[in-house]
C-alpha cells in the first residue's frame, strides 16, 4: 500500500487489552459508551485512555444519543475523537467539529458506498447493518465501490480474513471490535496481537 494501513482496536475495556493494542502498533483505540456489551463509563474510558500515547487516537463511540451526553462522556472521558453510528444529522456533526473533536462516521453500505465528507466527518467507517455483531457484509461484491479519502473497513473482520478484505478493498485503514474477542465483549490478547500483524502484512 502508499501509506500504512490505519488500524483501530475498538470496544477495549482493561488495562491489558489497551496495552496489547498500543504494543503492537494500533492507530487508533475505540471505546464504546453507547448500550453495549462493551460499553465502559467515562471514569474507566479516561483511566484507560491516559495509558494511550499521543500518537495513537482516543475515540469514543455512540449510537443516537443526546448532544450534550455525547459532549460530556467524551469530555469526560479524555478522547480525541468521536465516533457517531446513529442517525445523527449535519448540524450535530457540524456542533461536535466546532468543540474540536476528530469525526469518524459509522454507516452501512446500501445501494451505494457513501462519500467521507457527507456530513463534516473526517474519516469514515463502513459497517454490517448491524455493528458489532460480528458479522462480515459484502465487501467482496462486485458492486461495491470503495470511497475515497480516509475510510476504515469494519464488520466481521478478524485476523483469519482481514489480509484478503485489505487486497480487494484497499481500504486507508480497518477497524475491528467482535473479531477479536474469546467471547462477546470480551477481548482475547492473543488476537488482538494476531489481527494486529496481520494486518499489517498487508502493508
Amino acid at each position: 500500500m502508499d501509506t500504512p494501513l490505519f488500524i483501530k482496536v475498538c470496544g477495549l475495556r482493561t488495562e491489558q487489552d489497551v496495552d496489547t493494542a498500543v504494543r503492537e502498533g494500533a492507530d487508533a483505540i475505540g471505546f464504546v459508551f453507547s448500550d453495549s456489551p462493551r460499553q465502559v463509563d467515562a471514569t474507566t474510558a479516561r483511566n484507560l485512555a491516559r495509558r494511550v500515547p499521543p500518537g495513537v487516537l482516543t475515540v469514543g463511540v455512540f449510537r443516537n444519543q443526546p448532544l450534550d451526553d455525547v459532549r460530556a462522556l467524551a469530555a469526560g472521558a479524555g478522547v480525541r475523537a468521536v465516533q457517531l453510528h446513529g442517525n445523527e444529522d449535519r448540524s450535530y456533526y457540524d456542533s461536535l467539529g466546532a468543540d474540536g473533536w476528530t469525526l469518524i462516521r459509522g454507516t452501512a453500505v446500501r445501494d451505494r458506498a457513501p462519500h467521507c465528507g457527507e456530513l463534516g466527518e473526517e474519516i469514515l467507517l463502513l459497517d454490517a447493518a448491524a455493528p458489532g455483531a460480528g458479522v462480515p457484509w459484502d465487501w467482496a461484491g462486485k458492486h461495491f465501490t470503495p470511497p475515497e479519502g480516509k475510510w476504515l473497513l469494519a464488520g466481521g473482520l478478524n485476523p483469519h480474513n482481514v489480509r484478503d478484505a485489505v487486497r480487494a478493498t484497499r481500504p486507508w485503514g480497518v477497524d475491528v471490535s467482535s473479531g477479536i474477542e474469546s467471547r462477546r465483549g470480551v477481548k482475547d490478547p492473543g488476537l488482538i496481537t494476531s489481527f494486529i500483524r496481520a494486518a499489517r502484512a498487508t502493508d
